[in-house]
C-alpha cells in the first residue's frame, strides 16, 4: 500500500534533477543561499523558526519536519517552537478571517440588483 509522505520519497528528487537540470541546480542553490547564506543577518534558529511557520501553513511534512529539526540543532527550545506554532495557527486563523471580509463583499454585491 502506497502512502503519502514517506520518509523514503526524497529519492525521487533525482527525477526531477534529471528532468530539470539546470533549474534543479538552481533551485538548490537559491535554497541554500536564503537559509544559510554567509551574509544573511537574521540568525539561523529564527531563520529555521521562520521556516517552521511557513511550513505549518503551507502543511508540507516534508518541510516541517527537516525545519523543525534544523530549529532545533540550531538552539530552538521546545517552548519556541510552541509559540511558533500557535504563531502560525494564529495567521492561519487570520487569514480565514480577514478573507472573510472578501466573502461577505461578495455576498453583498450579489444581493446588490442597482450594480451593473
Amino acid at each position: 500500500m502506497v502512502s503519502y509522505h514517506e520518509h523514503t520519497d526524497h529519492q525521487y528528487a533525482k527525477h526531477i534533477r534529471a528532468g530539470a537540470p539546470d533549474a534543479f541546480k538552481a533551485f538548490v542553490a537559491w535554497d541554500n543561499e536564503v537559509l544559510r547564506g554567509s551574509n544573511n543577518v537574521i540568525p539561523p534558529k529564527f531563520t529555521e523558526l521562520m521556516a517552521v511557520a511557513v511550513a505549518l501553513t503551507t502543511q508540507c511534512a516534508y518541510c516541517i519536519e527537516a525545519h523543525t529539526k534544523a530549529a532545533r540543532s540550531a538552539g530552538a527550545t521546545q517552548q519556541e517552537l510552541a509559540e511558533t506554532i500557535m504563531t502560525a495557527a494564529a495567521l492561519r486563523a487570520g487569514g480565514s478571517y480577514a478573507h472573510g471580509f472578501m466573502a461577505m463583499k461578495f455576498f453583498e454585491q450579489e444581493g446588490d440588483t442597482t450594480a451593473s
